[in-house]
């Protein structure tokens, strides 16, 4: 099988592009990174970005599946157009390059972000209606990016939307791999803060199983459907539970009122848009915190077989990986 990749830097992209060339594929990349280095012949860089319709019909050419995971996850952007142009007119271009060459499919990496809270908590699945607004740029512009899956479907394009929950694991530590910086920090004895009054529920899964799930999407997912990649739904307080058993480390936490949070985020926020600093939480970013997000795996198990660990399996995974490499040193 011949297949590209976008996003084939970012953590979940990378870790894909493995599994994919250690299966026997080949499979070309797009990257802006104009020193990128590559000595792997069955991966092939096409260099340039979104908005190259040239590199992207040429990296495209003959590739039975497209892997769309590029996007702009950023808390902030001086350029307020950044978010769109990436997530939304970066998505239409590669859509176009693809219903172009005839791909006999396209997985599109949109976030669990464009789902609904759980207001009652209730676990969500892929049948329940859309929020009306969104609190922040990227979940606003990856659900306008899913809208544009679906006209793509109409046009003849085969299609399929995958939707990660908080992705964790081995990989590059960066914004995207959040968790695992906590989890790293935690074992260092370096994290003691829970946020709010620790209740919130989120959902946790493992990267290996989203890139499973990513892979399982291309060979079994239906033309316009939906698939939520989701671990276990745990509460900020159980997370750090797991965490004290895996390590048998029981710091004393403490607890950061959601209000404090606001207040720092609005003085990043200011300090971000009068002086151009990188804030580390913003006043949207916060609200989302404050939000629980239980999600149903269901119908990715049923129609995909997809079948993720548990989270101390993983936090267990993810805490070896650091101890055998530079990062947990």
């Amino acid at each position: 099988m011949k297949c590209f990749v976008t996003g084939a830097t970012g953590f979940i992209g990378n870790r894909l592009i493995e599994i994919l060339v250690d299966k026997g594929h080949d499979v070309n990349i797009l990257v802006r990174n104009r020193n990128f280095s590559n000595r792997n012949p069955k991966i092939k860089v096409f260099q340039g970005d979104l908005f190259d319709a040239a590199v992207l019909t040429k990296a495209i050419e003959g590739c039975d599946v497209v892997f769309h995971m590029a996007a702009y996850a950023n808390l902030w952007s001086k350029d307020k157009t950044l978010a769109f142009r990436t997530n939304v007119t970066g998505t239409e271009n590669v859509l176009k390059a693809a219903l172009k060459n005839k791909v006999s499919k396209v997985v599109f990496t949109s976030s669990a972000g464009t789902l609904a809270p759980s207001e009652t908590l209730e676990k969500v699945d892929e049948t329940f209606p859309v929020p009306k607004e969104y609190f922040t740029e990227y979940e606003t512009t990856k659900r306008q990016a899913e809208e544009l899956c679906i006209e793509y479907v109409r046009k003849g394009l085969n299609v399929v939307i995958v939707n990660p929950s908080r992705v964790y694991g081995p990989g590059h530590l960066n914004k995207s791999n959040s968790v695992t910086i906590l989890i790293k920090k935690y074992v260092e004895g370096k994290w003691r803060i829970i946020p709010g009054g620790g209740g919130q529920i989120g959902n946790y899964v493992f990267v290996d199983d989203v890139v499973s799930g990513h892979i399982l999407a291309f060979e079994k997912g239906k033309p316009g459907e939906k698939y939520i990649l989701g671990g276990d739904n745990v509460s900020y307080t159980e997370l750090f539970r797991f965490l004290a058993e895996v390590t048998g480390k029981k710091y004393k936490m403490f607890h950061l009122p959601m209000s404090l949070m606001m207040g720092v985020g609005k003085v990043e926020f200011f300090l971000a848009e009068n002086f151009g600093k990188k804030p580390l939480i913003t006043p949207p970013w916060v609200k989302r915190y404050q939000q629980n997000r239980l999600l149903s795996i269901q119908k990715a198990q049923r129609e995909l077989e997809y079948s993720p660990i548990s989270l101390k399996e993983g936090i267990e995974k993810t805490i070896s990986w650091l101890k055998e490499t530079s990062y947990g040193k």
